[in-house]
């Protein structure tokens, strides 16, 4: 539930990505652009595949738009995530650039900006962001435009061969790497011509026995 964080605990204003609108104030077309490095939070992009170092930087680029009903951010960020390439498992660095658009809501405000006495608790509100004494956290809103934008299977080039099925040797570092495959349909045979071979090894070896016994009498 977005808005349940909002509701149940206030926003510090040391937190990077915790945003002050006083500046704008409640003028409806006032408008703000800001530039921040910020500093990747935990878990920053798609677990176990590929992310945000954390502390690593995020670069944003916002627009703060007043409207009636709150605030309009526009933006991008960009950042360096790091991951594993999923056909040959080297390590990868990809440079990943997000755009989103987001309403933070005043309380007292509904979807046409009309003023309401007390802020509401229907349904549609836990789908909503809102504004808490003059702030808004950007960074659900920056999680879910920066997963989006990163690759479910992330690869180190669009041509990497990936790594042998077999004995997992690097493809791209042995380009003529291969093994000889065996038609299961012919195994049984190959492995009962072997018998018969190894079978006339066998009587061979009896029969030269047997004429070096006679020579011997």
């Amino acid at each position: 539930m977005k808005a349940g964080k909002a509701l149940n605990a206030r926003l510090d204003h040391r937190n990077p990505l915790v945003f002050d609108t006083h500046e704008l104030g409640r003028r409806p077309g006032a408008l703000q652009k800001l530039n921040r490095s910020v500093p990747a939070p935990r878990d920053f992009g798609i677990a176990d595949v590929i992310g945000a170092p954390e502390g690593a930087p995020v670069e944003l680029n916002l627009r703060l738009e007043s409207v009636m009903e709150g605030v309009l951010v526009t933006g991008t960020a960009r950042a360096s995530a790091e991951g594993e390439c999923v056909r040959c498992l080297e390590p990868l660095r990809q440079e990943v650039a997000a755009d989103f658009q987001e309403m933070f809501s005043y309380h007292d405000a509904d979807d046409r900006g009309r003023i309401r006495v007390e802020p509401g608790d229907d349904a549609e509100d836990e789908d909503r962001l809102f504004i808490e004494d003059g702030l808004f956290d950007l960074e659900p809103v920056l999680r879910d435009a920066v997963v989006l934008a990163l690759p479910m299977q992330p690869v180190c080039r669009e041509t990497c061969a990936g790594l042998c099925s077999e004995c997992g040797i690097r493809l791209d570092e042995n380009p003529d790497h291969h093994h000889d495959a065996v038609d299961i349909r012919w195994a049984a045979l190959q492995g009962l011509a072997e018998t018969v071979k190894d079978g006339e090894k066998d009587n061979m070896g009896g029969a030269e026995a047997g004429v070096d016994e006679k020579q011997e009498k």
